[in-house]
């Protein structure tokens, strides 16, 4: 009898729970979405690929940033005049082989998000058109030692929410 009291609890309290925010469905054609797997599926050639294509904005929100090909592309899209900004987490102040320095010494926007105790969020939002994440971080061994996935999608109405968040 208890555990049934316990299980019809839970369903009530899930069922009746609302979202504090959710998000609007958004319905993309499969056409629309590249994915890619690690250790060396493509990963960092695909997110290179992406920014060298930027035309107007790059947007980067990242735990882990130490992958000098994407710092590299990051770097020369701002020189290109794409405009950029970068979110790290806490963790990049000290991490020893963060790119976040050298990105910042390109004249790039970089900020720490210290609202959450950790800012996991993988994620680049191109042309306001492109939305980049997975769980793939962006650093050398996301790309050659660990299991990750990277997905490419183009729509804009997502990359509204992924701004919006």
């Amino acid at each position: 009898m208890f555990k049934k009291s316990i299980l019809f609890l839970c369903l009530f309290f899930f069922v009746n729970l609302q979202p504090i925010y959710a998000a609007k469905n958004i319905a993309v054609p499969t056409s629309q979405i590249q994915f890619f797997f690690s250790p060396n599926g493509g990963c960092t050639d695909a997110i290179v690929k992406a920014i060298n294509n930027a035309k107007k904005m790059v947007l980067v929100q990242a735990y882990s940033f130490t992958s000098d090909p994407i710092a590299k592309a990051i770097v020369d899209a701002h020189k290109r005049g794409v405009q950029v900004q970068v979110v790290l987490d806490k963790s990049q102040r000290t991490e020893r082989f963060s790119s976040a320095d050298f990105v910042a010494h390109a004249g790039i926007k970089v900020y720490v998000g210290s609202k959450h105790k950790i800012a996991h969020n993988k994620i680049m939002i191109i042309d306001f058109d492109i939305v980049i994440t997975g769980s793939f971080n962006f650093t050398k061994s996301a790309e050659e030692s660990n299991a990750e996935n990277v997905l490419i999608i183009k729509s804009t109405d997502l990359a509204k929410q992924y701004i919006a968040n």
